[in-house]
Formats: C-alpha cells, sequence, structure tokens
C-alpha cells in the first residue's frame, strides 16, 4: 500500500512592513529612532487640545495625507484611515507587491483593529449638525468614523477581494487582527495586510480617554509615561500605525520576496476592565496559550516586548505574569518597552512592538526603553541603550483598559521550533 504524503503546514510568513509613526514615517526610519532611544513625547498641538488636562503624547508631524493618498479616498476618510491607508501601501512596496492590481485579488484579504475610530470626522460633521443643520453633514459621516473603514478603505483602494474583517477587542486586539490574518493564511488565504492604526488626538477623541484612570496628565514629556518604575503615573496616547503583509511562507519564497519573520503562536483572554491584578493571571495564561501553539519553550523566547501600561499594580502585574508563565527565565530574558518614547497607540501599539520585534530580530539588537533609568520590579529591563543579541524568538504581549490580554510570539526568518 502506497504511503499516503504529508503536506507542511502552512507557515505565516512577514513579508512586507509599512509603518507611519511618532518618531519615523517609514520602517527604516521607525527603526533608527527606536533603536536609538530617541523619544519624541511632547506637548500636544493639535488644535482645540490646549485647555484639557491631558498635555503630552506622541504625535505624527509633518504627515501630508495628500501627497500619498488619493482626494478621493481623503474626503471619505478619517486622520486614522490615512495611517492606515499609507502604511498598508508602505507594506505592500516592502514585500513586492505594490505595482497595479493583483492578479489574484480573491486571495488578498484585509484585517484592521481598532480602538479610537474616526473622532476627527466624526467631530467636524457633528459641528456642522449642530451649528448650520442636517443639510451641511457630509455623507461620510456614515462611515468615516466606524472602525471598520480602514480595513474596507484599504481593500477597495487595493481591489482585494479576499477575506476582510476588523477586530474590536481592546487594546490587545493589534495583536489578535495578526493572528486572525495568520490562520486566514494556514486555512488557504495567499495573503493578508494586516494591523492598525489611530487618530486618538482630536478634541473629542480625548474627551473620551479622559474618563480612563491610566491615563498621564503630566505635562513633563520625560516624566508622563515611565513604565516599571516608582515614579509610574499612567500612559500617553499616541497616533500612527503599522500595517504587514502576511503571506504563506512557500508561496513568497516561491514568487521570490525576503521572509522577514513568521508569525508562529498567539493567544488571549479576558480579566475585565481596570483589574490589573487579576491580569497576571490572565496575561500569563495568554503567554503559555502562545508558547504552546508556537512550540516554544520558556527559554527559547530571547526577548520580549513589553506592554507597559504605567501603572503600579498593572506593572507588577505584568513582570509577575512574565515570571509566572517563562519561570526562572522571565528574570532573566531581555525585556523592552520602545513605546514609552513615543506613546501608546491604543490597538495600534502592540503591532508597532510586532514591527520593532521584527526589526530587532534582523539587526541582531534589542531596543532600548526611553525615559526610564531605575526600576522596581524584577525584569532585564533594557534601558539607555540597545542591547547587541541573537534574536530567534520574540514575544510581544498587549492588555487592553477594557480587559483583554493577548501574546504572539514570532520568529526570524528561517528559525523553527527548537
Amino acid at each position: 500500500m502506497r504511503a499516503q504524503r504529508t503536506q507542511r503546514p502552512r507557515r505565516a510568513a512577514v513579508t512586507g512592513i509599512g509603518v507611519i509613526a511618532p518618531n519615523g514615517q517609514r520602517p527604516d526610519a521607525y527603526w533608527k529612532a527606536v533603536s536609538e532611544g530617541v523619544p519624541v513625547l511632547d506637548r500636544i498641538t493639535r488644535e482645540g487640545c490646549d485647555h484639557l488636562p491631558l498635555r503630552v503624547a506622541g504625535e505624527v508631524r509633518a504627515f501630508d495625507a495628500s501627497a500619498l493618498i488619493e482626494d478621493r479616498f481623503l474626503v471619505q476618510t478619517d486622520r486614522f484611515s490615512h495611517f492606515a491607508m499609507a502604511a498598508a501601501a508602505l507594506a505592500l512596496d516592502d514585500a513586492g507587491l505594490g505595482s497595479g492590481d493583483p492578479a489574484e485579488p480573491f486571495s488578498v484579504g484585509v484585517v484592521t483593529a481598532a480602538g479610537s475610530g474616526g473622532g476627527e470626522f466624526g467631530q467636524r460633521e457633528l459641528q456642522k449638525l449642530w451649528g448650520q443643520g442636517s443639510k451641511f453633514v457630509g455623507p461620510y459621516q456614515s462611515i468615516a468614523w466606524f472602525y471598520a473603514a480602514s480595513t474596507g478603505q484599504i481593500s477597495i483602494r487595493g481591489g482585494f477581494k479576499g477575506p476582510c474583517g476588523v477586530v474590536a477587542s481592546d487594546e490587545a486586539g493589534g495583536l489578535d487582527a495578526l493572528a486572525h490574518a495568520a490562520r486566514a493564511v494556514q486555512r488557504g488565504t495567499g495573503t493578508m495586510i494586516v494591523g492598525a492604526a489611530e487618530a486618538p488626538l482630536a478634541p473629542y477623541s480625548m474627551v473620551c480617554q479622559l474618563g480612563y484612570p491610566e491615563l498621564s496628565t503630566v505635562d513633563d514629556p520625560d516624566r508622563a509615561y515611565r513604565p516599571f518604575t516608582a515614579d509610574a503615573c499612567g500612559f500617553v496616547p499616541a497616533e500612527g500605525g503599522a500595517l504587514l503583509v502576511v503571506e504563506d511562507e512557500d508561496r513568497a519564497r516561491e514568487r521570490g520576496a525576503t521572509v522577514r519573520a513568521t508569525v508562529a503562536g498567539h493567544a488571549a483572554t479576558f480579566t475585565g476592565a481596570s483589574r490589573w491584578e487579576e491580569s497576571r493571571e490572565g496575561l500569563a495564561r495568554a503567554i503559555r496559550g502562545a508558547l504552546d501553539e508556537a512550540g516554544c519553550a520558556p527559554e527559547e523566547i530571547d526577548v520580549v516586548f513589553a506592554d507597559a501600561l504605567g501603572v503600579a499594580e498593572a506593572d507588577r502585574a505584568e513582570a509577575l505574569a512574565i515570571a509566572d508563565a517563562l519561570g526562572a527565565h522571565g528574570t532573566r530574558v531581555p525585556v523592552t518597552a520602545p513605546k514609552t518614547g513615543i506613546g501608546r497607540a491604543h490597538c495600534a501599539a502592540p503591532v508597532l512592538d510586532t514591527v520593532a520585534a521584527v526589526l530587532a530580530m534582523e539587526h541582531g539588537q534589542v531596543p532600548p526603553t526611553p525615559n526610564v533609568s531605575d526600576i522596581c520590579h524584577d525584569l532585564d529591563l533594557v534601558m539607555s541603550r540597545a542591547r547587541p543579541a541573537e534574536l530567534r524568538t520574540a514575544l510581544v504581549l498587549s492588555r487592553g483598559l477594557m480587559g483583554s490580554n493577548a501574546a504572539l510570539v514570532v520568529r526570524r526568518a528561517g528559525e523553527s521550533a527548537r
């Protein structure tokens, strides 16, 4: 009897990266700033925000949407979708897929995560409603504010007709979206464009955030966001985001694409809004689940990109969760939080961390944690300057203000379970 041939499971490979961040609007610029630990947090300059108690954030400055996106899309969309469309185009170019219509449109899907939605567009149209009347409200108000707007516009702009979706699962949704895309590839979809972008610095959006007790209102950019320290006083928000191209590894290699990393494992849990003590168990379970899916032992993790909320109780819970899940290795593995230099871009924050993890593995460096020089937790937090290291496997962590927890394992190109 002839032996049945077994086919290797499809692996989801990262082949393209696009970044629009406060510290860089291309992957190379982003990595330069991240690896050098350059902080860009500063006083908020957006119009209509100067009277609010939130004074410091990570703004994407000198972003010219009209130079990157066609007018017909600009008038329909909010700033958060402008970031997403620009980052998606950069990712497609990086993957060698950016020219013309897709050859197989039904094999390309899009999934994004969003937390703040289109607050600037929505505020502008509601002001017209209150000040001038309903006839002055544009028709795109019905879609531009919506969480799914970026997914829709990226797919329409690119002519992508594969499986599309939006993940609304708190800040951790950025990692959940990456897992969603990886599993779509494993089920047979050829290519997924995935990530998150946020624009939470319009006055309306900022007022909504003022209800979060975890928000930092310190007006000194150097001290407003210092997780894992005795001076931790909350987080500062940021705008921007990142999109990645994820595709079947074998197919990518067949077409001559550069495989930058593989998405190896993911898991998520839920522990409730602001229940930071309980997030210890939830995050530890997510880490264990991601390791199990990746077939990865705790000691194989070479670097951890921390959630780093900046709230004493939450920071303690995260440090303990890392120790719970990784055992003794949890106090030895290098930990970093590059987001302290740019702020937490809500759902986009863990996607930017994932990009940093991929680039860190490529460059053999653990980037530093800006503005943090003394910690009060048993972690090997990388501070001051980048640390050279051979990085084969990275763990990215994220928690949401409403209680979601997620962990993602990514591997350097060419690496498999050891």
